[in-house]
């Protein structure tokens, strides 16, 4: 998807105009026939006019209200994007301009975000019919006001959220923790940052108990990904580390999931390693000037002969000692792990997000994620902002000491899942042991993977977590 900026209103080609309502159109429509009759659609209920000149359509689409808050304005305008999309595909568009008929140049941009967005298809073991292909290739942005640069990062920006989408609908049969690394070693050459990936002998060297023991079910060897951005005009002294959850597939090992609506698409169990490959992309394609690290723990779990077993008492890297209770709790097996090793960095903050709990799930389904931590109160604000900037909210769960209690064990430090109540915040006590840094979690368990289209994050991987990291690093840089 190719998104640029124009400095030219032509009268030819496709175009949409996003107008307030009660415009004056007459600029954008010499014919009077054609103005008496967008004006009676846009002064009712309806927000969209279409003029089908043959060679061309002409389409207005009015936005809301400035009393509105923007955040969500800027939401209602990605939506509006979606809801065009089809209308550009019924009509064969192969490339449209957007232009800012006296909207918020935010939102102006939203809606070339929502339409991009929504423009994104994972065709890679689709055979035969060409059709399915979307004619749209290519979005124009006229604002007077926008620069190049702006556009640009918008660009870069869709491309990590549809890389990010890729390596979530990639089946293990493709996608092992092997090609997951090779898959973010490709993103960083692109991008500009580096990826170091440590092989099983180096991750057995480092005796990192909870990735090996996932790992022991597996044919397939795990691997430790170091993910580096470091500009010479970084703005922070110290790094912050991003942790993500790279379980390519989980079948629950031992502990087995059941198959229908719940192992048929744990594909999407390395959510998080790809939303941080993704956020990395963004972060060093658009050159922010931030020093982020990222830390991803790769490997599948599976039901083998030799696979950790519920009673197994496994040693950490970092020392502790975990008694397992439940084998399909092992993505915090492994990013714990990872965050232990985040400490050599003395990080000024870690974020992690994974496709952590049911629990988180349940809670707020698909409309947000669950966080949490024991970051200040100033850092959980600026990522619940950078949230609904970017409508990947954030729904702040307790985080209490007294959760700790569920996980004591009688024989080990602690245990791997807690008892029947608050599974979400148990699971990010279990991983804030293996911290002594300021620590936020993010589960994005509920909306990571979609099973029916929903608006522009689509079918499948929706990619989430790589906008909203974005926009608080933007935010940082500043």
């Amino acid at each position: 998807m190719k998104i640029n900026k124009t400095k030219t209103r032509d009268s030819e080609g496709n175009r949409i105009i996003l107008v307030k309502k009660d415009a004056e159109l007459d600029g954008f429509i010499p014919d009077p026939a054609e103005l008496t009759y967008v004006n009676e659609r846009l002064v009712g209920k309806k927000n969209v006019a279409l003029l089908n000149r043959l060679d061309h359509v002409l389409i207005f689409r009015c936005l809301e209200k400035t009393e509105i808050l923007l955040s969500t304005r800027l939401e209602n305008a990605r939506k509006a994007g979606f809801e065009l999309h089809p209308l550009l595909i019924d009509h064969d568009v192969e490339s449209v301009t957007v232009i800012n008929g006296g909207v918020d140049q935010e939102e102006s941009v939203a809606f070339a975000e929502g339409l991009a967005l929504t423009n994104y298809q994972f065709l890679k073991y689709l055979s035969g019919d060409p059709s399915r292909k979307h004619s749209l290739n290519e979005i124009s942005l006229h604002d007077e006001g926008l620069s190049t640069d702006h556009v640009k990062k918008l660009e870069n920006l869709v491309h990590a959220v549809y890389q990010t989408r890729d390596l979530v609908n990639e089946p293990l049969s493709y996608l092992n923790a092997l090609q997951l690394s090779a898959e973010i070693e490709k993103m960083g050459l692109d991008a500009g940052f580096s990826t170091e990936v440590f092989n099983k002998k180096k991750i057995e060297s480092l005796k990192m108990g909870g990735l090996l023991a996932v790992n022991k079910g597996s044919i397939d060897p795990p691997t430790f990904s170091i993910l580096t951005w470091k500009p010479e005009n970084a703005v922070n002294d110290r790094p912050i580390v991003l942790v993500g959850k790279g379980v390519v597939y989980d079948t629950g090992g031992l502990s087995l999931k059941p198959t229908h609506d719940s192992m048929d698409y744990m594909k999407c169990d390395m959510g998080g390693a790809a939303a941080v490959a993704g956020a990395f992309y963004a972060i060093a394609k658009n050159e922010l000037p931030v020093w982020v690290v990222g830390l991803v723990p790769a490997t599948d779990n599976r039901p083998d002969g030799n696979a950790y077993v519920p009673g197994d008492v496994i040693t950490m890297y970092d020392g502790s000692t975990v008694e397992v209770l439940n084998t399909d709790a092992e993505g915090r097996m492994i990013l714990a792990d990872a965050l232990s090793y985040a400490k050599q960095y003395d990080p000024e903050l870690v974020i992690e997000l994974s496709t952590l709990t049911g629990s988180a799930h349940i809670a707020i389904d698909k409309f947000g994620m669950v966080g949490m931590g024991n970051a200040s109160r100033e850092v959980m604000e600026n990522i619940k902002a950078s949230g609904e900037h970017t409508s990947e909210r954030v729904a702040e769960f307790p985080f209490w000491d007294e959760y700790k209690e569920q996980l004591k064990s009688d024989i080990a430090d602690l245990k791997n899942i807690g008892g029947k109540y608050g599974g979400a915040i148990t699971a990010g006590k279990f991983l804030e042991h293996f911290t002594d840094y300021p620590y936020v979690h993010l589960d994005i368990a509920g909306p990571s993977f979609n099973k029916a289209p929903f608006n522009y994050r689509g079918k499948g991987g929706s990619g989430v977590g790589v906008r909203i990291l974005y926009n608080y690093f933007l935010d940082r840089s500043h």
